[in-house]
């Protein structure tokens, strides 16, 4: 399995990373966790492009999450993709209804089928998924995924705090991709600091982490950041950046 880091900036641009948006590809079958802006474009880029790629796997609908999620069923509909599959947490269904509502003229361009899903798991675009609430500030979901034709398995925290059932999920996965948005001396909720991360997954069997959903308050400080996460968590730590492609 394949990780592409499409996108591993926040709701405030910067230029240098586009919002969230990761791919998944594994033996043929590709999956697309978020769509924020400029995650269209990257997803353009890779091999086989948005034509190949026709289920999105939302962690949650902060607009910085799916903000480029029309704008694919669009382009998907210009080439001449007939599908295009959504599965997200509770009220996706609702989501892309106001979306249709606000842009008509999209609606019935392709077959859209949209599902809510809840914690627990499921079976998304081949992919084994395992799903658990985060505490943010709507409802969102951290997702394990694992796939037949590997046997290592990647966690994706979507936006949330240092919380120990994210925790409990991604032990034993070989690669987390955690939601790190601020340094520690940034006075926060919704999201972790480097420091409450670390000492959350200390004693956790996991091999690398991966910090991202970084706000501009975090430039220059990358180093800083991830030695604080290694004060307490022995495994690699890493800072995500747009384009990384990371196999499992």
């Amino acid at each position: 399995m394949r990780v592409t880091f499409l996108g591993t900036g926040s709701a405030m641009p910067t230029g240098e990373r586009n919002q969230t948006g990761l791919l998944l590809d594994a033996d043929g079958d590709r999956l697309l966790v978020d769509c924020g802006s400029g995650v269209l474009g990257a997803l353009a880029d890779t091999r086989g492009g948005y034509e190949t790629t026709d289920t999105v796997l939302l962690t949650h609908h902060h607009l910085d999450h799916v903000s480029d999620l029309l704008a694919l069923l669009k382009a998907r509909w210009l080439v001449g993709e007939e599908h295009l599959t959504v599965v997200g947490p509770a009220g996706t269904e609702s989501l892309l209804d106001d979306l249709l509502d606000a842009h008509e003229y999209l609606r019935g361009r392709v077959d859209l089928t949209v599902r809510d899903i809840e914690p627990g798991t499921a079976t998304v675009a081949g992919f084994d998924i395992e799903a658990t609430e985060t505490v943010h500030s709507m409802d969102c979901l951290a997702y394990r995924v694992t796939h037949d034709s590997t046997d290592g398995a990647f966690c994706f925290s979507g936006d949330s705090e240092a919380t120990e059932p994210v925790a409990d999920l991604a032990d034993g996965a070989s690669v987390l991709a955690h939601d790190c948005s601020f340094p520690d001396d940034v006075d926060v909720s919704n999201h972790p600091t480097p420091t409450a991360l670390g000492e959350l997954l200390a004693g956790r069997d996991i091999e690398e982490v991966y910090l991202t959903h970084l706000y501009p308050h975090t430039d220059g400080r990358h180093r800083e950041m991830t030695d604080a996460v290694r004060e307490n968590f022995e495994g690699r730590v890493r800072m995500a950046r747009d384009g990384l492609a990371v196999e499992i």
